[in-house]
């Protein structure tokens, strides 16, 4: 590569002094200036002979970058110097370290985040600019990234011809769903309106240059009502400061401009109102500046208000005060809309000097009015304070740590932006990709390395999902993902299965106690249950199922229960069953019967298991003297046992009311159409049950829970009544939950 000609040269050494010239007023220590000046002499020679696709040398393109980073954009010398250096190959020229060694640390880290978000894939951006625009934020550790970023492009579309076509088409795109609303953030509302203009000239020529040859054709029309329209305010301010005369000096003076607003505005209005440019009502806005004493701004801007509100009528609903509560980026001005006549109307901002400067130019006006001071670390917190938190008062409000967020965003293969929080794996991933996918997932290829399903996810990654038709979700997959969507997911996968597996386990005792000719029945399942230490039926079936309880020792323990051995089963059992109901009958003998009238005896049903006719219970006798009842299978009952055991008695039902007792039952299953009238039929019509209250939830995976709290004669009607509803086509499991 031939290296720049004297002429050349000669061009870019006047441009880069022009630039020093301009940016003096605020970047003037001469240690700042030797460091960009190393950096300008350090990227000659890198570029020597280095052009744009136009001809135009690349180092005109950097002094100008740096020109618009401190001019137009509020930045210091830092940012100028990575203007100049933002375009080297860090792979091939040169390492980030040579360049901390040379430049300094702050210098680098720009460079670095400059780098990271240039890698980035934006062509589903418009699908996902909010976003984006967080993840741009999450992925910098200095916010003069973002903001040279910005520099960037509105230097590509001021000089359209030095990129190529495939480029600038890439750039708008960005321009349109990331930088200009992160501009607006920022209140740089001069560069937003110049990027939004420049964006519908790209993507909507003919409609542009339409509406430009009308505002030509009226613009003497609207000239002349302008002007008429100012006059006239004119006036009225004019008394109002000879009014607040004070020892001959106004407290105030002003000046009036007018504007035909932006082509983008304009078209925005006439697609918002559905109306031809000929009848969009509102083109036309006035600006009134005031001069007066900062103690005196919102006293002043409200009496212009009032005065332009006696002379035209104001539209109420249109009335703005960022006087008094500015936006979060320090934006400050009184809007207002007022009649002018019957088919026009003016918007008219009132602001102070210091307001419009600071709505200009956005919080550049702070370092430009300030000093370079300004752009210290302070202020480069508070810009990132304002593009992450919109909705703060002013921008000026506090001064915060550096807000790091909590959520990460990841790629799909597609380019598509998924959010997660911080820690998340690649499980988690697969789960906010599809639920098949998350059950499926085998592990992935991240930034296209092969990694485990348990790899936490940074950052920016693209991931692509590796499924296996033999993968299905375990247990422990609970302690790999974070997102609570993933853990309800496996949770609901892993409940499914063990319900699948209990019906196994059902059918497989009922099976086998047909074979030993033995009854399948509640009694006999609540004996197993007992002996095995389970919490319920639907335990003891799982463990069957899955071989954790030896069908061998089903039988041994029910034969030995009835005292038979399998030679003389066939012959016995019906005996051995009649045997064992005495040997119940004779347990209750001289035991309390709950529903006596029994003289000096409180009991009551205790709340913790909700006993009702037919249930097996015991008598615990309480501290008060009474006998609370409770289930043997109450959550309670084994403690009360083991530790007061002198105090357990013997109790039996006997002429309780019926119809009184209450009993919890729980539904799950597939959310068929009419399942919930077909439940509720059964119970308040087939079975003449009153139901005290009922709750339903659905998922978006197609099955429900359900909780019915049920006002039961006895456990045979609530048995009954159970098994019906098991019946019906959709329901898996039907249990009591007291």
């Amino acid at each position: 590569m031939e290296g720049y000609s004297s002429i050349e040269i000669l061009s870019i050494q006047q441009a880069y002094e022009s630039m020093l010239a301009d940016i003096h007023p605020f970047v003037n220590a001469p240690e700042h200036l030797a460091l960009i000046d190393k950096a300008f002499r350090y990227c000659m020679e890198k570029y020597d002979g280095k052009y744009l696709v136009s001809g135009k040398a690349y180092m005109l393109h950097l002094i100008e970058m740096g020109r618009i980073a401190v001019l137009e954009v509020g930045l210091g010398y830092i940012s100028v110097v990575a203007a100049f250096l933002h375009g080297i190959d860090y792979k091939e020229d040169v390492s980030f370290k040579e360049l901390e060694q040379q430049f300094g640390k702050t210098v680098t880290i720009v460079l670095e985040g400059f780098t990271r978000i240039s890698k980035m894939d934006t062509e589903k951006v418009a699908y996902n600019s909010d976003n984006f625009q967080v993840l741009f934020l999450s992925l910098i550790d200095d916010m003069r990234t973002v903001l040279l970023k910005i520099v960037h492009r509105v230097y590509d579309v001021r000089n359209q011809g030095d990129v190529d076509a495939e480029r600038l088409s890439r750039y708008f795109h960005e321009i349109k769903y990331i930088y200009i609303p992160i501009l607006h953030r920022l209140g740089l509302y001069k560069l937003k309106s110049e990027l939004e203009e420049k964006q519908m000239l790209y993507e909507n020529p003919e409609v542009y240059h339409e509406i430009e040859a009308k505002i030509e054709a009226t613009s003497e029309a609207r000239r002349q009502t302008a002007e008429m329209f100012i006059d006239r305010i004119s006036e009225g301010l004019n008394v109002e400061v000879e009014r607040t005369k004070k020892n001959g000096k106004p407290k105030f003076a002003y000046s009036i401009k007018w504007r035909l607003k932006s082509i983008p505005s304009i078209y925005a209005k006439m697609k918002a109102q559905n109306v031809p440019f000929e009848e969009v009502y509102d083109l036309m806005a006035a600006r009134v500046i005031i001069r007066c004493a900062l103690k005196d701004e919102q006293e002043c801007c409200w009496s212009v208000y009032s005065v332009i509100s006696n002379l035209y009528d104001p539209m109420p609903e249109r009335l703005r005060d960022w006087i008094t509560k500015p936006k979060a980026t320090g934006y400050e001005s009184l809007h207002t809309t007022v009649k002018y006549d019957d088919k026009l109307w003016f918007e008219v901002q009132i602001r102070t000097t210091r307001m419009d400067d600071i709505a200009e130019t956005g919080q550049a006006a702070h370092y430009l009015y300030k000093g370079e001071k300004q752009t210290s670390e302070e202020w480069l917190l508070n810009v990132r304070e304002v593009l992450e938190n919109p909705g703060l008062v002013s921008f000026e409000n506090s001064y915060k740590k550096i807000y790091k967020s909590d959520k990460i965003f990841i790629f799909t293969p597609e380019g598509d932006l998924k959010q997660l929080p911080m820690g998340s794996t690649v499980l988690d991933f697969a789960y906010e990709v599809h639920t098949h996918v998350g059950e499926t997932c085998n592990g992935a290829r991240v930034n296209g390395r092969m990694v485990p399903i348990r790899h936490e996810l940074t950052n920016g990654d693209k991931v692509e999902i590796i499924t296996s038709k033999k993968q299905s979700p375990r247990a422990d997959w609970l302690n790999v993902v974070v997102t609570e969507k993933a853990k309800n997911k496996i949770r609901r996968y892993l409940k499914e299965q063990e319900l699948k597996e209990s019906e196994m386990g059902k059918g497989m005792l009922q099976r086998r106690l047909k074979n030993w000719k033995l009854p399948f029945s509640e009694t006999v399942v609540d004996m197993l249950v007992k002996e095995f230490k389970l919490e319920n039926s639907l335990q003891l079936y799982h463990q069957i199922s899955t071989e954790k309880i030896d069908i061998a020792d089903v039988k041994h323990f029910l034969t030995s229960k009835f005292g038979v051995n399998a030679e003389k089963q066939e012959r016995l059992v019906p005996e051995l069953i009649e045997a064992s109901k005495k040997d119940v009958a004779n347990d209750v003998e001289d035991s309390l019967s709950i529903g006596e009238d029994i003289d000096n005896v409180t009991y009551k049903l205790a709340k913790c298991c909700n006993p009702i006719p037919g249930d097996h219970v015991f008598g615990f006798v309480t501290n008060e003297g009474t006998i609370s009842i409770h289930r043997t299978n109450c959550p309670n009952a084994k403690s009360m046992q083991q530790r007061y055991g002198y105090r357990i008695i013997k109790v039996k039902w006997n002429g309780v009311e019926s119809n009184v007792s209450q009993a919890t039952i729980r539904i799950y299953g597939r959310d068929v159409l009419g399942l919930l009238g077909k439940i509720t039929k059964i119970i308040s019509d087939d079975m003449e049950v009153n139901m005290k209250n009922i709750q339903f939830n659905s998922d978006k995976e197609g099955y429900f829970e359900g909780r019915i709290v049920l006002q039961i004669a006895d456990v045979m009607a609530l048995e009954q009544l159970m098994a019906k509803i098991k019946a019906i086509e959709g329901i898996m499991e039907v249990v009591r939950i007291d």
